[in-house]
């Protein structure tokens, strides 16, 4: 069982990317499990993530769960839900690094809660890009294959952060390379999304 209010800072350093990688996928996933996993005693949390194994909190982020796993599936509406997602993805991951970071000093602090965002905005960013790519097919099966597939990589980079920091670690930064090296088609994804969702609002 992970500990991580005493595990080395460059352990705890690569959990934060895998969990912030997680929740640029699917931040609800992504919280639902860790409060899941201290609340039956596999997962210690930090003083100041507490809150995230209480019922209320399980309860509320396993609803957006479900809401999110069948928005996700809908071709066009996806596009929305994805858009608006990049302003909340984004700063919870940061917070979750920031409160899982409380015992460190202020410089490695604020290191860790841009790790998590900048993470969590890479993954974001890869994942609208792939959505935006195969959102003009069709047919809905690529749509739905792709988010289970992201739904199912969330839950498990998530359960291996607990378990394996350093290989949830480096399947993150994988990923984030790939991602960032692909970066050019991210970009115009990202701006074909917004686009896209303006439009599907205006209509």
């Amino acid at each position: 069982m992970l500990n991580v209010l005493k595990i080395p800072p460059s352990e705890l350093f690569a959990l934060l990317a895998a969990i912030g990688f997680a929740a640029g996928l699917n931040l609800y996933a992504t919280v639902s499990l860790l409060g899941l996993l201290a609340r039956f005693g596999h997962l210690p949390l930090p003083p100041h993530l507490q809150l995230l194994a209480s019922w209320p909190v399980i309860a509320a982020s396993l609803t957006l769960f479900v809401i999110e796993f069948f928005a996700d599936k809908i071709p066009a509406f996806d596009l929305i839900w994805n858009a608006l997602h990049t302003f909340i993805r984004v700063p919870v991951a940061g917070l979750l690094a920031y409160q899982a970071t409380s015992q460190l000093s202020p410089e490695h602090q604020l290191l860790a809660t841009l790790l998590g965002a900048a993470v969590a905005l890479i993954a974001h960013s890869g994942k609208t890009a792939a959505r935006a790519a195969i959102t003009t097919s069709p047919e809905p099966l690529s749509n739905i294959s792709l988010s289970l597939s992201e739904d199912v990589l969330a839950i498990a980079l998530t359960w291996l952060a607990t378990r394996h920091p350093y290989a949830a670690g480096t399947l993150a930064t994988i990923f984030v390379v790939i991602i960032i090296v692909l970066m050019r088609w991210v970009i115009r994804a990202m701006r074909a999304l917004f686009r896209g969702a303006e439009h599907e609002l205006a209509g």
